[in-house]
């Protein structure tokens, strides 16, 4: 049998619109001050590949939990792209007829000049199947994805055997899921994980 297989997928840590709950996707805004300071500091499982998406936020978070490991860019891991919602909070946009529909049906609806789901979807797909076969080719264990909320409720949702619906999954700031394979033969089949588990972040003893 071959070798298990963990991949773990970290949200971002936190931005300034992420502090004003405003929708924030292609939008390129830093860490805010309070990101990076719940983020210094911390101490994870070593791994051997950090994939990234190509936006600050996450290419940040990647330099500080995994300040030893070097970067591989994704833009397919990209958040969906809101279009005039970008930079927009709910109390800006609750009376819009539109922002109310896709609230109630967000696979079918798109936001202004942004992207739907389908189009969303098929770009994480494209950006999986190139993980996948950077794993395969190098026969990883342990692989990280530093990547967005949207994004990880995705993958989660296609690779979990939990029958969890997509808008239900819990991706806080900073935090993340490890998807553990019992062998990298079934990851590379297309099976759902064995296993899952959330990932806290410990914070560094002293000395």
């Amino acid at each position: 049998m071959d070798d298990g297989l963990v991949i773990t997928l970290f949200r971002h840590g936190l931005t300034e619109e992420n502090e004003r709950h405003a929708y924030i996707g292609w939008t390129d805004s830093p860490l805010s001050k309070q990101g990076r300071a719940e983020l210094s500091g911390k101490m994870l499982t070593p791994c051997h590949y950090v994939a990234t998406s190509d936006l600050k936020r996450c290419r940040q978070t990647a330099e500080l939990l995994f300040e030893h490991v070097s970067q591989e860019v994704y833009p397919e891991f990209r958040e969906m792209n809101f279009g005039n919602w970008e930079g927009k909070t709910y109390e800006q946009l609750k009376d819009a007829g539109v922002y109310r529909r896709w609230l109630e049906d967000p696979f079918h609806v798109s936001p202004p000049q942004g992207e739907s789901f389908q189009a969303f979807a098929k770009r994480i797909d494209q950006g999986w199947k190139k993980l996948k076969g950077k794993i395969m080719m190098e026969q990883l264990s342990r692989a990280v994805l530093v990547t967005h909320g949207g994004v990880i409720r995705y993958l989660l949702s296609s690779n979990s055997k939990e029958k969890t619906d997509f808008r239900d999954w819990n991706v806080s700031n900073g935090h993340g899921y490890a998807l553990i394979w019992e062998s990298r033969d079934m990851f590379r089949r297309g099976e759902t994980c064995t296993s899952l588990r959330e990932v806290p972040l410990t914070e560094k003893q002293s000395g």
